[in-house]
């Protein structure tokens, strides 16, 4: 359906450690992208994307701090 579209790309998912960002990442993950995310601290140790999630880069800060997210960009 989506061809190669995603293949190679740079996406950028915000909440990705909930439940719809976490499947977010693994379905992007699994068409090729370089998923980053960047989350809130989790409030407890185990959720889907901990124990799905592996090899995905996960950034945990607040994104309105303006100097952080500029410089993950």
């Amino acid at each position: 359906m989506f061809g190669d579209i995603y293949n190679g790309r740079r996406v950028l998912i915000t909440g990705h450690t909930g439940f719809k960002g976490s499947h977010l990442a693994l379905w992007l993950r699994e068409l090729g992208a370089d998923v980053c995310g960047v989350a809130l601290e989790m409030p407890y140790e185990y959720n889907h994307f901990e124990l799905a999630c592996k090899g995905i880069r996960s950034e945990i800060f607040d994104i309105r701090n303006s100097e952080k997210l500029s410089a993950l960009f």
